[in-house]
């Protein structure tokens, strides 16, 4: 399908209100069949499952993965498995520095002193860049990850990129996550099995175990009032 961004943005609005109540494999399979090769998923290889859900109604769907350089060994790997036993095409995304040139310009451990810029420079740049080829992109978001996800739409539109925004699990539980997880064998960060919720980069400045009680996200960027990397913002 072909559309001005007008068109998009009706499609999205209408699809919110379509789709809220429907599965996940209809949102993903009206997302394949209304975008074709210009819709593809974004996973941070916390889990596959939406990139297994993805290839299950749009084999071939590609499924990007931004490699900030600061990533655990863990989530490489899980990146690596994914594009070996699913039937995806992962692409990874790198951002216009190295970590060695990043520290040159702006200092090391820009992630401590100054997290937005961080995550701007190796997140939210790289994704605009890579996402530049699609109409529409699917993410993992759940409303009951933390109060700041708490109204994720199913569809919407993103005014910043200009694009379909698919949150195909957003009304998910995290037992819904873990039935899905069990009845189709779908690959996990090895670093969910050790305690953590939510899994970014590797400085304990960005990731960290929450502590019992505390939400998924709680260790994420622990102390700095930072909730989110800025690509959901």
């Amino acid at each position: 399908m072909t559309g001005t961004t007008t068109d998009y943005e009706a499609i999205a609005t209408a699809a919110g209100r379509e789709l809220e109540e429907a599965t996940a494999q209809e949102v993903l399979t009206w997302a394949a069949d209304t975008f074709g090769k210009r819709f593809c998923v974004t996973s941070s290889m916390e889990d596959a499952v939406v990139a297994h859900l993805a290839s299950s109604v749009f084999p071939g769907v590609d499924v990007v993965f931004l490699d900030t350089g600061y990533h655990f060994p863990e989530t490489i790997g899980t990146r690596d498995a994914v594009a070996a036993v699913l039937p995806v095409n992962l692409i990874t995304l790198k951002p216009l520095q190295t970590v060695a040139e990043q520290d040159a310009q702006y200092g090391p451990a820009l992630h401590d002193r100054d997290p937005d810029l961080c995550c701007s420079l190796r997140k939210v740049e790289p994704l605009g860049r890579g996402l530049a080829g699609y109409d529409a992109w699917a993410t993992g978001l759940r409303r009951d990850e933390s109060p700041t996800r708490a109204g994720t739409p199913v569809v919407s539109w993103d005014p910043k990129r200009r694009k379909v925004k698919i949150a195909p699990i957003a009304r998910w539980t995290q037992e819904d996550v873990d039935a899905y997880v069990n009845a189709n064998g779908v690959l996990l960060n090895p670093l969910l099995w050790e305690g953590y919720t939510s899994v970014g980069c590797s400085p304990l400045s960005c990731t960290r175990k929450p502590a019992e009680g505390e939400d998924a996200r709680a260790g994420r960027w622990s102390g700095s009032g930072k909730t989110e990397c800025g690509i959901h913002l």
